[in-house]
């Protein structure tokens, strides 16, 4: 078997699982279900940094693969560093998912997920989807670590991976577009607009989305042709 023959066995399946991936959190059930990973994510990138300035009371994950942070914070800065933290938290995981798997660090990135979930089930999740949606991850990624072969737990870690990319990018690409035609709609983006006064709606929601383009490019870079 040629090098160049695997090359391009590994480019197909890797453009095979980014286009599953799409395909996935656009179904309809499931892929709320599916993209909640990243939900999880982002609220938590806001629960992280609220911290610094502040407290957490609670986060929800809904079955429409929608979130909400409570925090309060006591500062400005703080408020402001809270909602910068949620899309940029996102597109670096997805970032971080892929430079693991291309490392050959798969087991790490499981931990991580892992940490993430057990954090938000011991100190901040306690809506009834969220709990469910957090006990049957964890189940997933257990069974995985204990049961799953080496060959399956690397599919499926991709393809999460692949996910983890797919939404993050959407939903940068959603908040910029609210923050054209809806502004007052645009989540994170309208908060910071509110916060800082001076820099309008739309260039909040211009930014995140070319960070997550930023990190979705580096991400692939460093996994993708590392795997290939």
């Amino acid at each position: 078997m040629t090098l160049s023959f695997v090359r391009e066995k590994i480019s197909s399946k890797f453009f095979l699982f980014l286009i599953l991936a799409f395909l996935l959190i656009h179904v309809p059930i499931i892929g709320n279900y599916i993209r909640v990973i990243d939900t999880l994510i982002h609220e938590s990138g806001h629960a992280f940094m609220a911290l610094l300035g502040g407290n957490v009371q609670t986060i929800s994950l809904f079955s429409n693969s929608e979130g909400a942070t409570l925090s309060n914070q006591t500062t400005w800065i703080g408020s402001f560093f809270t909602s910068l933290a949620g899309y940029t938290f996102a597109s670096f995981m997805a970032f971080l998912a892929f430079l693991l798997i291309g490392r050959r660090k798969q087991i790490l990135l499981i931990d991580i997920l892992l940490g993430f979930i057990f954090c938000n089930l011991i100190f901040w999740v306690r809506n009834p989807y969220g709990i469910f949606w957090l006990c049957s991850f964890a189940a997933g990624f257990l069974f995985l670590l204990i049961k799953g072969t080496r060959a399956f737990r690397d599919h499926l870690l991709l393809l999460i991976a692949c996910i983890l990319l797919a939404d993050s990018l959407q939903s940068a690409y959603e908040v910029m577009y609210l923050s054209i035609f809806y502004p007052q709609a645009a989540g994170d983006a309208a908060n910071l607009a509110n916060l800082t006064k001076i820099v309008p709606t739309l260039a909040w929601g211009v930014l995140f989305f070319l960070q997550a383009v930023w990190f979705c490019y580096n991400g692939l870079k460093r996994g993708y042709y590392k795997l290939s």
